[in-house]
């Protein structure tokens, strides 16, 4: 029997595309890979930027109600994640 950590199966669901991936797991899986979320206040509204600490920086738009990525949102930080993933859990 094969063991498959938490961390394991959500870059799995990540990388398979997925139509319906959280955007608490995106903010999981940008852990894993060295990002942050900077806090901005109350003010920031829906938009989140991430830094890595090596002056890679991006922004997020945190869907909601549902808190569900669209495909798109999810294809555009697909390819930067992916050398990201396969560099550290490849």
């Amino acid at each position: 029997m094969e063991f498959v950590s938490k961390k394991q199966k959500l870059i799995a669901s990540f990388l398979g595309m997925p139509s319906d991936f959280h955007y608490d797991e995106m903010v999981k899986l940008l852990g894993y890979v060295g990002f942050e979320e900077v806090k901005k206040g109350k003010t920031s509204g829906s938009k989140v930027r991430f830094d890595n600490g090596k002056g890679v920086t991006f922004m997020l738009h945190k869907p909601h109600p549902s808190g569900i990525m669209k495909q798109y949102q999810t294809e555009n930080y697909w390819s930067y994640e992916i050398s990201g993933i396969q560099r550290l859990y490849g």
